[in-house]
């Protein structure tokens, strides 16, 4: 599988990734949409670009989880969480039966739709593997509310914005929902605030930042949330193109 984009930042630093995931969302506010959109108790659910696996504990309550994660370093780190049932795979190529999912999960994996890359194919296979009326959640970054997204666009610039803008087209021309919640980061210690802003910034834009901003230990942070709904088929269609995907 050579088709993969590896991760700047889970992929270069396993461990201070896991600081990043340790202090996301302390509120609960997030995981409380995530159920609110698309309940996973009893269910069959794949957490898509799972990466090493920190978040696979959180679905303990669905009838059977799926850990879906192309990169061969961080699949290891993943199976040995030993939460669900971890599978290399991508986006693109779900190693799972047809209609045989209830929801997905997609966490800052594959669906930044941009111009050059406008995700119709991890759709299309999310679409084959979901059961008519399953749902498909992506998290992304919000750049409009909390310190984050002032962040982010200070060190990278319009561009963000611009891509930000061109997913939120290109998801509602797919039928999706989208739902921003604020939450935060929050860390215990300032060194692992310092380690995670480092691994996500480039390293004078991020040195500069903390240097303004001696006492922090977290940032406000807004996440959108893209809800797209599988068509369920009218009654004796044996099978209809999914409206909700690119073709």
């Amino acid at each position: 599988m050579d088709d993969f984009v590896r991760s700047g930042n889970q992929a270069v630093s396993p461990e201070v990734y896991e600081l990043e995931n340790k202090a996301l969302d302390p509120e609960g506010k997030l995981w409380a949409k995530l159920a609110a959109l698309a309940p996973w108790q009893g269910k069959v659910l794949v957490d898509l670009g799972c990466g090493s696996g920190y978040w696979l504990e959180k679905y303990r309550d669905a009838s059977q989880v799926y850990g879906i994660e192309p990169d061969p370093d961080l699949l290891p780190l993943a199976i040995m969480r030993g939460a669900g049932k971890v599978l290399r795979g991508s986006a693109e190529h779900i190693p799972l039966e047809d209609e045989s999912i209830d929801v997905v999960h997609a966490r800052f994996a594959y669906f930044f739709p941009m111009e050059n890359n406008p995700c119709d194919k991890g759709l299309a296979e999310v679409a084959r593997v979901l059961k008519p009326g399953g749902s498909l959640v992506v998290i992304a970054n919000n750049l409009e509310q909390g310190e984050f997204a002032g962040l982010l666009t200070s060190l990278y610039g319009p561009s963000q914005q611009e891509d930000a803008e061109f997913a939120r087209a290109w998801w509602q021309a797919q039928g999706a929902s989208r739902y921003t919640v604020l939450s935060s980061w929050r860390f215990e210690h300032r060194k692992d605030f310092e380690a995670v802003i480092r691994l996500e910034f480039p390293q004078e834009g991020a040195n500069a930042w903390l240097a303004l901003h001696p006492n922090a230990t977290g940032l406000t942070y807004a996440y959108d949330l893209y809800h797209w709904l599988k068509p369920v088929l009218p009654i004796g269609t044996a099978s209809a193109p999914n409206r909700g995907v690119g073709d």
